[in-house]
C-alpha cells in the first residue's frame, strides 16, 4: 500500500521535523533530530534514487536536519548554506550568494510524502517471524519501493515549462528521496513502514534549468502506484519465502484484497485492537452528546451530526491514546509483539511458533492446484476494461485507471509469483486497442497526451450489465418497501416503526463490475481465436476468477461416479469467500469450467432481463400517473484517492 500527502513550506517544521521522522511520536524541544530519533528507536534517514549527484549528495548518506530543512522547508538545495557561505567568503555578495542556493524558483509545495507499508498478512510475519523471515519481507519491501520509484521517475515524474506549463519534460537526472523507515504504529503494533520523502525539484534535460515536478500527475497517479508496490512486494516475498497469496474480502462487496494464504485473520483482528477502543468510545461519546441536558433541554440537540461525528472522533482518539512506551530496539519489540500475541490468540504459542509453517502448507496446496500461473493478455485486456468501465459512473477512464486494474488483475493471477516485467503495459495496450474507444476532444495541449486521452469501451453498457433503475417513488412512513421492485408496496407490521426497515439496494459496483469481467471473458474464450486454436484458458480462469462469484457443489464421494443431474443447475454463492475466510484458504474455490462461466453469463443476463421488465411496469405506470424523473444508478467513479494528510496510516490499514 502507497499513501501520498504533499508537504508545503513552513509544514516541514510544524509537522515533519516535530512528529513523522522521529517514528510518529513527538519530538522532545531542543532536540537534534538524531537523537530524537535514537531516542524513539528509528533509524536515521538516508539518501537514494538517481537524482542525487546532480546535487552533490552520495547514495545511503545521513539525511541531516539542516538538508531537510533546506530542501523541502524553502525549496532550496540542500547544502544551500555551506553553498551561501562559501560564496561570501570568496567575495560575492550577498544576493549573487544567495542565488547559488536556489533550485529555481520559490514554490509552495516543495515536496510529496509517499509512505509504503507491505499487506497485513506480511506484517505478521515480519513481526512474528524469525530472523530469516524478517529480512526477508524487508528485502522484499525495499524490492518494491524501488521499483514504485523507478516507475515514477520513467513515466510520471514531469516538469512543466513555458507559458501556462504549455512544455513537459522528464527529469534529465531522476529525483531525490529521504528515506525514513518506522517500526510500528502509534499504538505500539507491528507496522513495518516507510516515509519517503521525495523532492519536487527537477533538472531540464536540454538546459539544465531546475523547476518543479508536477505535483497534480503523482497524485493522479497514486493508485496505479500503489497497486504497483502491492503486487511486486507480494510476490517477491512469496518467492523468497514459499509463500502464495489469496484475495480476501474485508468489506462484504468491496473489492478483495491479496493476503498470504493460511494466515488467519484472528491475527489481523489482533493488530487492530486501538481501532476498537476508538470505536468504543465513540459511541459512549455520541450517547452522551444525543443525551446532555440544559435546565431540561438538550443541550447540543438530537442527532449527530458528520461534521460534531469526525470531532468526537478525534476526542475518542485523545481519549484513548496509550501512554507513550520507553523506546525499545526492534528486537525488544519483536519479542513483546510475540508475547501478545501468545496471549491474545486462544491457539497460543502453538500458532505463533508455526505460521510460517502454515502459510507453506496453503501455498503447496495453491500451487498443485494451479501448476502455472499462466496469463492471456487478451483474456486479462477484456477484464479490466470491464470492471474500468463498470465502476465509473460515466463509463470514461484514463490509461493510468486500465494501469492500476491491469496491476490488481495480475496480483489476482499470479498468486504470489513473479511476472515479466511489463506486462501490465501489455494487457493495458492490448485493451485500448481492442475495447476502448478514444473519445478525447481536447481543449488544452496536455489533453493530447497520450496519459490525458479519454476513452470507454466499445461494448454497449446494456451488453453488460442493466444500469437502469425504475422511478423511485416517493416514500410512505406506513408502507414497507418491497423486497422486489415490481410488486406493490406492502403495509408496515404493526410491531415495526417508520424507518425500521430495509430499503432495498442494488449489488456494490465491484460484484457488478466482477460479473461483467467474467461475461466479457466468456464471450472472448467462445469467439476468439489465436493462430486457428481457440484460447487455452483453464489456467488462467482458475487463478484469475474472483472466489467469491462461483462456488463449486461439494463432491459427494458415495456418489462420485454418477452422471450429473441434467435438470439441476448450479447457483452463484456470492457469500462463498466467507467460508473461506474461515478454513483460510481459497484452494477449493479454484475448480472452475467453462460450463460454469456459461452458466454465470446465462444467470447474468436473465437477472438483466428482469430488470427491463420490471422498468417497463414501472414506465407503464408512469404513463397513467404522470412522469416522474428516473433516478440514475450511477457508481462511484474510479479515480485516484483524494490527497489527504496518510489517511491509511492513521486508521492503521
Amino acid at each position: 500500500m502507497m499513501d501520498i500527502a504533499l508537504i508545503t513550506a513552513g509544514q516541514m517544521y510544524r509537522y515533519f521535523l516535530r512528529q513523522v521522522l522521529v517514528g510518529d511520536g513527538r519530538r522532545p524541544g531542543r532536540t537534534p533530530l538524531k537523537t530524537a530519533q535514537h531516542d524513539a528507536g528509528v533509524p536515521v534517514g538516508r539518501w537514494m534514487r538517481r537524482g542525487l549527484p546532480a546535487l552533490g549528495l552520495v547514495l545511503g548518506a545521513e539525511v541531516t536536519e539542516a538538508q531537510l530543512r533546506s530542501l523541502f522547508g524553502e525549496g532550496r538545495h540542500p547544502d544551500a548554506d555551506r553553498l551561501v557561505a562559501e560564496r561570501l567568503a570568496a567575495g560575492k555578495k550577498p544576493a549573487a550568494a544567495r542565488r547559488t542556493g536556489a533550485l529555481g524558483g520559490k514554490v509552495k509545495v516543495t515536496g510529496a510524502d509517499l509512505v509504503f507499508r507491505p499487506q497485513p498478512t506480511l506484517q505478521l510475519l515480519w513481526a512474528l517471524g524469525d530472523e530469516e523471515t524478517r529480512k526477508a519481507i524487508e528485502a522484499a519491501h525495499e524490492r518494491a519501493i524501488a521499483i514504485v520509484l523507478a516507475w515514477i521517475e520513467d513515466d510520471v515524474a514531469v516538469i512543466r515549462y513555458g507559458a501556462q506549463g504549455i512544455h513537459r519534460t522528464r527529469p534529465a537526472h531522476g529525483l531525490v528521496v529521504a528515506r525514513f523507515r518506522h517500526y510500528k504504529a502509534r499504538s505500539g503494533m507491528p507496522l513495518l513502514h516507510d516515509h519517503l520523502l521525495l523532492s519536487l525539484k527537477g533538472q531540464r534535460p536540454k538546459d539544465g534549468v531546475w523547476g518543479a515536478v508536477h505535483s497534480t500527475a503523482l497524485l493522479e497517479s497514486a493508485v496505479a502506484a500503489s497497486a504497483l508496490h502491492n503486487e511486486v512486494v507480494m510476490a517477491e516475498a512469496c518467492e523468497a519465502l514459499g509463500l502464495a497469496s489469496e484475495p480476501r474480502t474485508v468489506t462484504p462487496g468491496r473489492r478483495p484484497v491479496m493476503e498470504v494464504a493460511g494466515v488467519p485473520h484472528e491475527l489481523i483482528r489482533w493488530t487492530s485492537r486501538r481501532s476498537a477502543q476508538i470505536a468504543a468510545c465513540l459511541t459512549d461519546l455520541e450517547h452522551e452528546y444525543v443525551t446532555a441536558t440544559d435546565d431540561g433541554n438538550l443541550k447540543f440537540g438530537p442527532e449527530v451530526s458528520e461534521r460534531t461525528r469526525a470531532k468526537l472522533n478525534r476526542i475518542a482518539a485523545l481519549k484513548t491514546r496509550p501512554a507513550k512506551l520507553r523506546p525499545r530496539s526492534l528486537t525488544q519489540l519483536r519479542e513483546d509483539w510475540r508475547d501478545s500475541a501468545r496471549t491474545f490468540l486462544a491457539a497460543g504459542a502453538d500458532l505463533i511458533d508455526s505460521l510460517l509453517e502454515l502459510a507453506r502448507a496453503a501455498a503447496r496446496a495453491i500451487r498443485a492446484r494451479v501448476a502455472a500461473a499462466a496469463v492471456d493478455v487478451g483474456l486479462a485486456a477484456g477484464a479490466i476494461t470491464a470492471t474500468v468501465f463498470v465502476m465509473n459512473e460515466d463509463g470514461c477512464f484514463h490509461r493510468r485507471h486500465l494501469l492500476a486494474e491491469a496491476r490488481r488483475h495480475l496480483a489476482l493471477v499470479q498468486r504470489g509469483r513473479r511476472r515479466d516485467p511489463g506486462l501490465d503495459d501489455q494487457i493495458v495496450a492490448a485493451a485500448i486497442s481492442t475495447h476502448c474507444l478514444d473519445i478525447t476532444e481536447p481543449k488544452t495541449v496536455r489533453g493530447l497526451e497520450a496519459d490525458y486521452r479519454l476513452y470507454t469501451a466499445r461494448w454497449s453498457l446494456s451488453d453488460l450489465t442493466d444500469r437502469r433503475r425504475p422511478p423511485t417513488p416517493a416514500p410512505d412512513p406506513d408502507r414497507q418497501p418491497p423486497a422486489d421492485p415490481g410488486e406493490p408496496a406492502a403495509p408496515r407490521p404493526p410491531d415495526q416503526k417508520a424507518g425500521e426497515w430495509e430499503i432495498p439496494r442494488l449489488a456494490p459496483q465491484y460484484e457488478r463490475a466482477a460479473l461483467a469481467g467474467a461475461v466479457v471473458r466468456e464471450k472472448l474464450r467462445t469467439t476468439t481465436t489465436v493462430r486457428g486454436r481457440a484460447y487455452d484458458v483453464v489456467a488462467h480462469q482458475q487463478a484469475a476468477m474472483p472466489e467469491q462469484l462461483l462456488a463449486p457443489a461439494a463432491a459427494d464421494p458415495e456418489h462420485d461416479d454418477q452422471e450429473p443431474d441434467a435438470g439441476r443447475r448450479e447457483t452463484i454463492d456470492l457469500t462463498a469467500l466467507r467460508a473461506l475466510r474461515e478454513s483460510r484458504t481459497d484452494v477449493e474455490a479454484l475448480d472452475l469450467t467453462a460450463e460454469r462461466l456459461c452458466h454465470l453469463q446465462n444467470a447474468f443476463s436473465k437477472a438483466a432481463d428482469d430488470s427491463r421488465i420490471r422498468a417497463d411496469r414501472y414506465a407503464e405506470q408512469d404513463d397513467a400517473d404522470g412522469a416522474q424523473p428516473v433516478r440514475q444508478d450511477d457508481q462511484r467513479a474510479h479515480r485516484p484517492q483524494e490527497p489527504g494528510p496518510h489517511r491509511g496510516r492513521e486508521a492503521g490499514h
